[in-house]
C-alpha cells in the first residue's frame, strides 16, 4: 500500500501534539498503548511519532512518515527497530524531519506548512525529554535534498536536541554529499557511529527559515 496525500492537512481540525498525545494514551482497540507510541493514535495523513516504549529508546529521524503504524511495520521500520536492538537500545522511536504521510518524498508539500512543523517540534521535544541521555539516529539519506525546507526543519531539531545533550549518530556508508545512510537494507548488526549533525547542516545550503510561532 502506497499513501498519496489527498488532503491539506489544514483541513483536519485540530492537529496539536499535546492533544493528539493525550488521545495516545487512552486505551486503544487496534493496539497495545502500553507497548506502542503512536501520535496521533489513527491512521491520518500525518504523524508525528511511531514506536515502541522503553527506558533507552533510539530515536531514528527519517524526512517523512510513509504507511507503517503498530503492529504493521513497513520494512523501513522493521530495520530501524532491528538495528536497534542490534545496537543495545531496548525501543525504537520513528520521528521525521516532517510529519506530513506520503509514501513518495515528491509528492510532499511544495511549502513548509508552519503549524505542522511547530507541532511536530514539540513531539521531538517530547521523545528527547523520555531518555536522560537521548541517542538520535540521522537516518534521511539523499531524500532531504527532495524539499529546501527540510533542511530549515532539521536546524530547530538540531537546536532542540542541544538543549536536551542529545548525541547524534548514524549507521552505515555516509553519501558522497554526506548525507547519513536511509536505514532500509542496512545489515541488523551495523553499528551506530557518532555523527555531528550540526558540521553537517553546516555544510548545507542556507534556506529560509520556517515560522514555527
Amino acid at each position: 500500500m502506497a499513501h498519496v496525500p489527498t488532503k491539506d492537512i489544514r483541513t483536519l481540525g485540530e492537529i496539536g501534539f499535546a492533544e493528539k498525545l493525550r488521545e495516545a494514551r487512552e486505551p486503544n482497540g487496534d493496539y497495545d498503548v502500553e507497548k506502542w507510541l503512536f501520535v496521533p493514535n489513527c491512521y491520518t495523513e500525518y504523524r508525528y511519532i511511531l514506536g515502541t516504549t522503553g527506558k533507552t529508546p533510539l530515536i531514528c529521524v527519517g524526512i517523512n512518515p510513509s504507511t507503517a503504524a503498530p503492529e504493521r511495520l513497513d520494512p523501513t521500520l522493521q530495520s530501524v527497530q532491528r538495528i536497534a536492538l542490534g545496537n543495545g537500545f531496548d525501543s525504537f522511536i520513528m520521528f521525521n524531519v516532517y510529519a506530513q504521510r506520503a509514501t513518495s518524498p515528491d509528492d510532499m508539500e511544495q511549502e513548509c506548512n508552519a503549524e505542522l512543523h511547530r507541532e511536530n517540534m514539540r513531539a521531538f521535544e517530547y521523545i528527547l525529554s523520555l531518555s536522560p541521555a537521548p541517542v538520535v539516529w540521522a537516518a534521511w539519506g539523499n531524500i532531504i535534498e527532495k524539499r529546501a525546507y527540510l533542511f530549515d526543519c532539521l536546524a530547530d531539531m538540531i537546536a532542540l536536541g542541544e538543549r536536551f545533550g542529545a548525541q547524534w549518530v548514524s549507521a552505515g556508508k555516509r553519501s558522497v554529499r554526506g548525507h547519513p545512510h536511509h536505514p532500509l537494507y542496512l545489515r541488523a548488526d551495523t553499528p551506530v557511529e557518532p555523527f555531528d549533525a550540526a558540521a553537517y547542516l553546516a555544510r548545507q545550503p542556507e534556506q529560509k527559515k520556517p515560522r514555527t510561532s
